[in-house]
């Protein structure tokens, strides 16, 4: 605030007048008389000491005329409002209401009501992201809430929404597994331990086809021991999706490239047994005839030692 000529004139008019009354003089009265410029220097140093408390004060004062924050609401009108907003599917603003709630109460039983609310909002948004962090914090300060299942779940959903296609990074679908298994093991009585054992089928079928994918792209280049590696992960992994005929008959393959014939015909072997129908036995069956070999079981291999362990 800024003080006008006649206002800073009348400042001064109103300090002069103090000098007859006000004690200042015991500041310098001790002064010999031939030492009148050093006392006029030091009354002068007092007078702008004084105007520039005075200053201060009143700028004080004028920031002290801001208006105070709003009083906070009702936490039944906060939630019904935040509810009201889902309802609309304005779930951005419903988050924001919910997480109002929390603020403004954050003692009362809706304040815990709001925060996975809140978390659903935002998963509704597809701010995934933000949800993680909500869910992850709810959980984290109410392990033993009725709603801690559900928030391991909504946990899980917000991956397993983000599973991407086959030839990008599947990270998501990795954290999705990790959480599915989670409620399995944490909760399994529950309805979302049940639906987490058929996220966990596609899951991994998912990834099954993710490692195809890079196995076949490996044969492409021809770097077959790569590819070996691969499709062995879809066997030893992923044995219960729809890729492992598939592994088999691409090893087949990958085999007969490297020269390694006992594995080819081993690999074929489990492949006739358990698939005999499968178009791709008989694909893996014309490729060992055709370098006069034939399926032939091998207790020894890998494949065999593998396939037995997981049925």
């Amino acid at each position: 605030m800024a003080i006008g000529g006649q206002g800073y004139s009348a400042l001064l008019i109103a300090m002069d007048s103090l000098k007859g009354d006000f004690p200042i003089s015991c500041c310098y009265s001790f002064l010999p008389s031939n030492c009148y410029g050093i006392r006029t220097v030091t009354f002068f140093a007092f007078h702008r000491l004084l105007a520039f408390l005075v200053l201060t004060l009143t700028l004080g004062a004028c920031a002290s005329t801001e208006p105070p924050p709003p009083p906070d609401k009702p936490v039944e009108e906060l939630y019904a409002n935040a509810s009201s907003l889902m309802d609309q599917k304005d779930y951005k603003e419903a988050a924001r209401q919910f997480q109002e709630v929390e603020r403004q109460h954050p003692y009362s039983t809706w304040a815990t009501r709001a925060q996975i609310m809140g978390a659903y909002a935002q998963y509704q948004d597809m701010d995934y992201d933000a949800a993680l962090v909500s869910l992850e914090q709810f959980i984290q300060l109410h392990p033993g809430h009725d709603s801690t299942p559900y928030a391991h779940y909504l946990a899980a959903l917000c991956d397993y929404e983000r599973l991407t296609d086959v030839r990008r990074d599947q990270t998501y679908a990795h954290n999705a597994l990790k959480r599915l298994q989670t409620i399995i093991s944490r909760f399994p009585e529950t309805t979302y331990a049940k639906d987490a054992v058929l996220k966990i089928a596609l899951v991994n079928d998912h990834l099954a086809g993710a490692e195809m994918e890079i196995g076949r792209h490996y044969i492409k280049q021809q770097l077959f021991t790569a590819a070996v590696g691969r499709f062995r992960t879809v066997i030893e992994k992923y044995q219960t999706t729809s890729h492992v005929p598939e592994a088999l008959h691409r090893l087949v393959e990958c085999y007969l490239s490297l020269g390694i014939l006992s594995e080819a015909q081993a690999t074929a072997a489990v492949l006739g047994h358990n698939f005999p129908g499968s178009p791709w036995y008989q694909d893996s069956y014309s490729l060992l005839v055709t370098n006069n070999l034939a399926p032939e079981e091998d207790q020894g291999s890998w494949v065999s030692k593998i396939w037995k362990q997981a049925f």
